[in-house]
């Protein structure tokens, strides 16, 4: 193997630098209608999502028989307290899933998948998720961001017709970006990818590669360096596994998911054809970004399938634990709790089915949607879990192992909340997601007033943005005055005879999408340029409109129950349950945006960073180890053992 004559090293990158590479690998145009980016302009379209979307009836009648043989297969050949003992799923399961066509659920039927749609997909993973969220981890990784996605979306037909019946069957894949001292930041990879003829030579270090310890195939961006002939840029590449070169130096250990085959993978000299390449060069963060428009799906998804089992426990717990003289979920202090569950859980999977089925027709954009749902589950999946604990008391902070050698029964309620917690970090933390989010939420401003807070935009083109903003907002403003929530009568439909009133929640929606899209001009207004670093004031507006979604989710749930299921009075139920709790939510985070810490809060911060607070942390014993607090990656060839483990 002949060696590249150049190296790239880690790019040294500015804020504003950063941003721009972040800016150019976002999709930049709207060619389809998106309820939430309507919903944040103060744009109610009720139209966009109601009545319900549905699947087509073969898509549900496969959809159906595959949840039928994955539910036996879970009940009897997973044991998730083995997998969490011995912190790794056996190989026969593994390959128990791929004779069940688990690997290829979202892959064509033509390629040897099951062509399951998004929704059954999604079903299906909640399923697996509740007998082991590590097995669900793995099979979303696979599917979800790993090859089969991307090069479902921007794969030639010739590697589509090399990848994707192993990727169906056998093979599994895993997605490669993370670095250790790069993640949400991607401006500053550092693996490169040296063009050498037909081919190109990788080196670099991967963190945190989940599936990379077990896969067969890898999605690994890489930069490419600009030269002649070469566009350049981060690039996305098909790599197998087993190349020469590629050693998997280490399996992590984390809190949770002790299941997940989740490693450090090192690329030293590593040969890949040009024909392994996804897309041009330098298109590798908009093939990850829109990779992850519907892969994000998967883990509210999985988020759902915890909340149902979240409230099951909770119902058979609470009427059997007797306090001061009844079941404490007749007390109400734990009741409150349980009826959070249920309301949320419904409101969660109302999300979940209503994105996935319109990501599924293909009529709307869904990149906040999807991108919502993931935020909104995450974080509220996480709180079902605690108040679960809540309601165990001493037994949930107990182990399931320990409840059942003292002869009870084994609920691994704590293991839940650690599995639950990697979620508001995983594909986008919370931090990050409010930030992308608000982006898109800012999006139709920055197109026609971008360019008067952009410094490097010349006074002409300041002069014409000015225009321009001058007759959108004209048109705009008066329309985010008044509206249908403030007609009684409105989304009269919501309220059957005999059944809550859905109908007031839906008019309360409107009102404040109103009042969310006129916050968002006040704050432009008032901080201009400097509103990218209200990241508090920011992440408050994604909130709301994150609750705003899950009623309106939850209301055309409930109606397309009350018309189609036997349950649909207490769908309703929990509709109306859910919304009263959420618009508490909504009307504090509106309180917020005006009245918080924020300020004082840098202030602190500062103060932290400067060592003035130091005395504070004076008492203690740190009981940290020695060493770097991000390891070495630098290129070169591996000094430890390869701990790669292919199953077959």
């Amino acid at each position: 193997m002949s060696a590249p004559l150049e190296k790239t090293q880690p790019p040294k990158v500015s804020e504003r630098e950063a941003r721009q590479v972040a800016e150019a690998a976002r999709e930049q145009n709207w060619r389809k209608p998106s309820f939430a980016k309507e919903l944040f302009l103060g744009r109610f379209r009720l139209d966009l999502i109601h009545p319900h979307p549905m699947p087509a009836g073969e898509d549900s009648r496969r959809g159906e028989e595959f949840l039928s043989k994955l539910r036996v297969f879970c009940e009897t050949k997973v044991d998730g307290a083995l997998i969490e003992r011995e912190a790794r799923i056996p190989d026969e399961v593994i390959n128990g899933l791929k004779e069940l066509g688990a690997l290829g659920m979202k892959i064509d039927i033509k390629y040897g998948g099951l062509g399951l749609t998004q929704v059954y997909y999604n079903k299906a993973l909640a399923l697996v998720g509740s007998a082991n969220p590590a097995l669900g981890a793995l099979l979303s990784a696979h599917q979800s961001i790993g090859v089969p996605q991307p090069l479902k979306l921007f794969g030639t037909q010739e590697q589509k017709d090399a990848f994707l019946p192993r990727l169906a069957r056998t093979d599994i894949s895993a997605f490669l970006l993370t670095e250790p001292d790069v993640g949400s930041d991607p401006a500053r990879l550092a693996t490169s990818a040296i063009p050498d003829g037909d081919s190109y030579i990788l080196d670099g270090v991967k963190l945190w590669t989940t599936n990379g310890v077990v896969a067969d195939l890898l999605v690994v961006m890489a930069r490419v360096p600009k030269s002649d002939g070469h566009k350049g840029g981060i690039t996305a590449f098909v790599v197998e596994a087993a190349s020469e070169g590629i050693t998997v130096e280490n399996r992590n250990a984390f809190m949770g998911l002790r299941g997940l085959e989740n490693g450090v993978t090192r690329f030293h000299q590593v040969r890949v054809p040009a024909a392994n390449r996804i897309g041009p060069e330098g298109a590798g963060l908009k093939i990850a970004l829109t990779t992850l428009n519907t892969g994000r799906l998967s883990l509210p998804a999985m988020c759902v399938g915890a909340g149902k089992w979240c409230l099951k426990i909770a119902r058979e717990w609470s009427t059997v634990r007797e306090q001061w003289g009844k079941p404490v979920a007749r007390h109400e202090a734990v009741g409150a709790k349980i009826s959070f569950i249920a309301a949320t859980t419904f409101a969660l999977e109302a999300v979940v089915d209503l994105s996935s089925q319109m990501a599924d027709e293909d009529r709307n954009d869904i990149r906040i949607e999807a991108a919502l749902a993931k935020l909104y589950g995450s974080e509220m999946a996480w709180l079902m879990a605690d108040e679960l604990v809540q309601i165990r008391g001493g037994r949930g902070f107990e182990t399931a192992d320990s409840l059942a050698a003292r002869g009870e029964r084994a609920v691994p309620a704590e293991q839940m909340l650690r599995d639950l917690r990697i979620n508001r970090i995983f594909e986008g933390s919370t931090e990050i997601m409010h930030l992308l989010i608000a982006r898109e939420a800012v999006d139709a401003h920055l197109a026609v007033a971008g360019d008067i807070i952009d410094p490097d935009k010349p006074l002409s083109a300041k002069a014409k943005a000015g225009a321009n903003a001058a007759a959108f907002y004209a048109r705009w403003l008066p329309k985010l005055v008044t509206g249908p929530g403030q007609l009684p009568r409105t989304y009269g439909e919501f309220h059957p005879p005999g059944y809550p009133d859905l109908s007031s929640h839906l008019r309360y929606v409107e009102r404040s999408s109103r009042k969310l899209a006129r916050s968002t001009f006040y704050a432009m207004s008032r901080w201009q340029g400097r509103m990218e670093t209200k990241q508090g004031f920011l992440g408050r507006i994604v909130d709301i409109g994150a609750e705003l979604f899950a009623m309106s989710a939850a209301c055309v749930r409930a109606e397309l129950l009350r018309t189609s299921e036997e349950y649909g009075h207490e769908a309703y139920q929990l509709a109306d349950v859910f919304c009263r709790q959420s618009r508490i939510r909504v009307e504090e985070l509106f309180t917020r945006l005006w009245s918080n810490t924020d300020d004082l809060d840098h202030k602190v911060v500062n103060g932290v960073l400067f060592g003035s607070y130091t005395w504070l942390e004076q008492g203690i014993v740190d009981p940290s180890g020695e060493g770097p607090w991000i390891a070495d990656a630098s290129p070169g060839p591996a000094e430890r053992d390869n701990v790669h483990r292919p199953i077959r």
